[in-house]
């Protein structure tokens, strides 16, 4: 699927999940969603980074978002169950979920990890996702079509030196992708994920600190490919680990 031209009302009154929505690809997609008609629930760790990204939303004139503050890397079982609660409360429905928010924490060896490193890494970029999506599945269930989208890495793919826990949450990622993927198999839910190309991000600017910035594409140009994914034009798109690069949409199909 090459230079995909999304419809303008492609997500209409849709509601999506998007985590990791204050920066980067996270704010890039809800900006993205609420463009083709998505009312845009924005999850996070920094609500001054929601709000700007509310703001930019609202400043457009698209649907109004909602904002449900969350460190995904303390929260629990009963906090993001109630995060579900709150969703179905207040839209009484929920049409998609993009994964989206990760912790690189930093690069080094397996030999010189630390446990409590290891573990917050493993908490935000895996059991987090698993959580939301086992308390989100049944008003995911009631949707007439529904996507799950995993924002993974290219590193998750295949194994990179110095890439630590994060390299394999994203393995992990793709794994849970698949397995959900095939559980759902008869169902209206799809499950994907989706390895961005090296993308001007702050995530990238850690994992890279001497890179110029410059000389990347901007979390934008990456859409085409998340609109797909998230619309009903990839309704027959289910367990499948793409590609996103700039403008083009989703390789690999």
């Amino acid at each position: 699927m090459e230079n995909y031209t999304p419809a303008k009302d492609l997500l209409k009154e849709r509601v999506i999940l998007v985590t990791g929505a204050g920066n980067g690809i996270g704010r890039a997609a809800a900006r993205a969603y609420a463009a083709h008609g998505a009312t845009v629930v924005l999850l996070g760790r920094t609500l001054r980074c929601l709000e700007e990204t509310y703001d930019l939303i609202e400043e457009a004139g698209d649907p109004q978002p909602a904002i449900i503050p969350l460190n995904l890397e303390r929260a629990t079982e009963h906090e993001v169950t109630a995060v579900a609660a709150t969703i179905g409360q207040v839209f009484g429905r929920l049409d998609g979920i993009l994964h989206n928010a990760a912790r690189l924490a930093l690069m080094s060896r397996i030999d010189d990890y630390d446990y409590a490193t290891w573990n917050t890494v493993l908490q935000v970029n895996l059991t987090a996702p698993f959580l939301l999506t086992q308390v989100c599945l049944p008003l995911l269930r009631e949707a007439k079509t529904a996507s799950i989208i995993f924002t993974s890495d290219r590193v998750g793919r295949k194994g990179k030196a110095y890439w630590g826990a994060y390299g394999v949450s994203k393995f992990a990622t793709e794994g849970l992708m698949q397995i959900l993927a095939d559980e759902l198999e008869n169902s209206d839910i799809r499950v994907n994920s989706i390895a961005p190309c090296p993308t001007r991000t702050a995530l990238r600017a850690d994992a890279y600190p001497g890179e110029d910035p410059n000389t990347l594409p901007l979390p934008e140009s990456l859409m085409c490919c998340y609109l797909y994914l998230m619309g009903s034009d990839s309704k027959d798109i289910n367990g499948q680990a793409l590609d996103a690069q700039p403008n083009e949409g989703c390789g690999g199909l």
